[in-house]
């Protein structure tokens, strides 16, 4: 019923919200939009004091595995940004943008990679709505949080936080859905917004039917049904002010749906997580200007998720069990960056992983602690297009197959260079 609501709203928005002008008296030219487009390269060179055949196997007990280097999912082969030792050619990024007509906009990012082509996001935007009410459409990164509607080049570091990344995964919350968005007006700037989502995400979300018997053959059920139409829900409100020279932002953030998780075809240790997923979050950015080229930027952000449902994989024995599993796991990251002038940047990030509660049918599980990260990089800028950062990062969350911390040191340069018109980045 509730997605009934939400779609005869959007669409009375459109048709009663636009103040739309009579045909003879428009002016609209298509033929003077041409699309701005542009092209961005991401490369690096990693080494990791992990060998790559080791990498993908090591997992942040109780949360994810296979964070690290590229791991076979199904008929899929994943890689993330800076995957082996060595060099990376993480990917190229085309963008075309342009306005459509007086009332809306389109995006489109594309993604290449050697595992093939990807839409990263696709939708409009429309732009005659008023009363501060904005809606879009497509496929589009949430903005849930602060660092989710970013794109990998313009995060301040070459990898994701851990905590942001253990949850959903390196796209993270990357979905297709209708979002719409009320500016509220106030002296300062106040936004909620609301997003209707199909739930695909691997990691915490999804609404797939999957096959039991591939894990095993005398599994009962045999199947765990999935669902039809969309099953994520995310709402948040984001505020920010200027105090002189000081600006301060501030959000929570809210997710809700079904999840699936789907790991019946690893190769060690297969099953399969069927249940309800809630995402909670709040950031907090203070960015202060010391002049017209220099500033200091404070950006944190907390995550806690609950995974309530059944797990099904085999015992130590090798039978088929489905007990009922929670999870209640939180962390967090926090990073500080001065930019000097025009051309150097560095900074600082930690990473933890605060709370991680395991429960199977009645019994806790207890789960190792110290689960840290500690990452220092500094960057150089020729221009506005190309940027070039030596990273440093010490890994303290990873866990071998025999449950064994593995401390990871890691080196990474970086190169992204970009060519072309491209819209520049929301604060």
């Amino acid at each position: 019923m509730k997605k009934i609501l939400l779609s005869s709203t959007l669409c009375a928005a459109l048709v009663y919200g636009a103040d739309v002008l009579p045909v003879e008296k428009r002016t609209f030219d298509q033929s003077k939009f041409i699309p701005d487009i542009s092209l961005v390269m991401d490369a690096s060179y990693v080494d990791r004091s992990v060998k790559d055949a080791e990498v993908g196997h090591l997992e942040v007990p109780g949360i994810v595995h296979g964070l690290l280097g590229s791991h076979s999912h199904g008929d899929d082969n994943h890689a993330t940004y800076n995957a082996e030792n060595g060099f990376n050619l993480n990917y190229a990024e085309l963008v075309l943008s342009s306005s459509v007509d007086p009332f809306f906009t389109m995006d489109g990012i594309f993604h290449f990679s050697e595992n093939g082509v990807e839409i990263e996001e696709l939708f409009f935007t429309s732009n005659a709505l008023g009363y501060g009410t904005k809606l879009k459409g497509g496929k589009f990164n949430s903005n849930f949080g602060y660092l989710n509607e970013q794109h990998h080049h313009a995060w301040d570091f070459a990898d994701m936080p851990l905590i942001y990344e253990s949850f959903l995964g390196m796209h993270g919350i990357n979905e297709t859905g209708a979002q719409i968005q009320w500016t509220a007006p106030t002296p300062f700037y106040l936004m909620a917004g609301f997003e209707i989502l199909q739930g695909e995400n691997e990691q915490m979300f999804g609404k797939e039917s999957v096959d039991l018997t591939v894990i095993n053959a005398a599994a009962d059920p045999q199947t765990v049904e999935g669902n039809d139409g969309a099953s994520l829900y995310v709402g948040y409100i984001k505020a920010s002010h200027d105090f002189g020279a000081t600006t301060l932002l501030g959000g929570i953030s809210y997710a809700q749906g079904e999840s699936r998780i789907d790991h019946s075809e690893d190769e060690e240790g297969p099953h399969v997580f069927s249940g309800d997923a809630k995402l909670y979050g709040a950031d907090f950015i203070l960015l202060h200007a010391l002049d017209s080229y220099s500033s200091i930027k404070w950006q944190s952000e907390y995550l806690e998720r609950e995974l309530d449902g059944i797990q099904y994989a085999n015992n130590d024995l090798g039978n088929f069990v489905s007990p009922t599993i929670l999870k209640k796991q939180g962390g967090l990251y926090s990073q500080l960056i001065y930019t000097h002038d025009k051309n150097w940047r560095m900074g600082l990030r930690y990473d933890t992983i605060l709370k991680n509660d395991v429960t199977v049918g009645s019994t806790d599980r207890p789960q190792p602690d110290g689960l840290d990260k500690y990452t220092a990089m500094v960057e150089y800028h020729t221009s506005e297009f190309a940027r070039f950062r030596l990273q440093y990062s010490q890994d303290y969350a990873m866990f071998n197959e025999d449950g064994q911390r593995e401390k990871i040191n890691t080196i990474i340069l970086q190169a992204n260079i970009s060519i072309g018109a491209h819209a520049a980045h929301s604060f």
